[in-house]
């Protein structure tokens, strides 16, 4: 397989561990493993007894029990755990698509969602969100996507990088034209349970379609990026089988370290969640203040949930330059929207940090002193 560079991948490669500021992090606060381990003083004992051996290839039992209590309807045996979100998504395409079938996937999207079916031949279709409607979706254009090759359906709710949460009605609306022309849906929901009121909260889309397939991970919602674990859930037990056979060829088993980690963070989720999303409302408003102040600078659509958003900047200026002066003056790092092979005048910003106030202050010196 002969596959494009990430782009975004790359350019956070270059940069990330380089600067003081990362304004445009998708992930929420990390924690410590002596924060993790001090929510329950009982698992310090699990973690000194714990062998490094091989793990199972479906993951820990007990770790996949806990993620299925983030899905009603769901037991450990609809739950295959995965070295992070990436590499479920590279084996679900791998397994499920041919070079004579064709995907929609959802734009702006994280570049793995499309370009990893574009690496193996299939043929892809953007359905691209309506940037001047709050970056709303068109179902209607959905529809007319469809052709009697499509395998597949790629979302992304909450959205990266726009925030963007659509409503319950166009999330089940979604479901039905899938399950219409019987098509698989590959729902990317690893912002789930950063919804800014918990009644917008989606359903995962494994809960309500048969062919529909949840993809989760530790990085974004809990903070737990270094983990690297991540899953998928569905109730189809064939596909299922044939993406841990296929796991079998990249990573095998997962991390036991790393397993039990998670573990002891989702059986404390209400409290990692809770903190998280309070760091994310404080900096929202920070934001909005930032945003009006310079509303001759740059366009804000507020995100409805996760933590990032994907505001544009208004004045004759390419944003990539922009990303570059800036590290270079201040050493802060925004995300360009040429890394998602958008657009020059948009960008992504990251707000699930708690030093996001002080990144934000390094970036209204340097409007200041260059935009203005």
């Amino acid at each position: 397989m002969k596959i494009n560079k990430f782009k975004l991948e790359e350019f956070f490669a270059k940069y990330e561990f380089n600067v003081k500021y990362s304004l445009c992090s998708s992930d929420c606060e990390t924690f410590s493993v002596k924060e993790l381990l001090a929510l329950d003083k009982k698992y310090r004992n699990d973690l000194l007894t714990l062998r490094l051996g091989y793990t199972e290839s479906f993951g820990n039992p007990l770790l996949r029990e806990e993620i299925a209590k983030l899905y009603e309807g769901h037991n450990k045996d609809d739950i295959l755990v995965f070295s992070g979100a990436e590499e479920a998504i590279f084996i679900f395409m791998n397994v499920l698509l041919d070079t004579n079938e064709s995907v929609i996937v959802q734009f702006p999207a994280y570049q793995s969602l499309f370009e990893i079916a574009h690496a193996i031949g299939v043929r892809t279709a953007l359905w691209k969100m309506i940037e001047d409607v709050e970056w709303d979706i068109d179902l209607e254009k959905l529809k007319r996507e469809i052709s009697s090759n499509t395998k597949c359906i790629v979302i992304n709710f909450p959205h990266n990088p726009t925030g963007f949460l659509p409503t319950k009605d166009q999330f089940k609306e979604i479901y039905k034209i899938a399950q219409e022309n019987r098509l698989y849906v590959l729902s990317d929901e690893v912002y789930r349970f950063l919804e800014f009121q918990e009644e917008y909260r989606l359903q995962g889309m494994s809960e309500i379609y048969d062919k529909g397939i949840s993809l989760g991970v530790m990085s974004k919602a809990f903070g737990l990026a270094g983990l690297r674990i991540g899953w998928i859930a569905t109730k189809d037990k064939t596909l299922l089988k044939e993406l841990a056979s296929f796991k079998n060829y990249t990573t095998i088993c997962n991390s036991a370290l790393s397993e039990l980690f998670a573990i002891i963070a989702l059986r404390n989720k209400d409290f990692i969640l809770e903190r998280n999303l309070e760091i994310i409302k404080e900096n929202l408003d920070l934001l909005d203040s930032f945003f009006n102040k310079y509303s001759s600078i740059f366009s804000w659509s507020k995100p409805k949930a996760g933590s990032i958003a994907f505001p544009k900047i208004l004045i004759d200026r390419n944003i990539e330059d922009i990303c570059i002066e800036l590290i270079k003056q201040k050493n802060v790092l925004l995300m360009p929207a040429t890394k998602y092979d958008y657009d020059d005048k948009h960008f992504r910003i990251g707000f699930g940090r708690k030093n996001m106030r002080k990144a934000l202050e390094k970036f209204e010196e340097f409007v200041k002193e260059n935009l203005i």
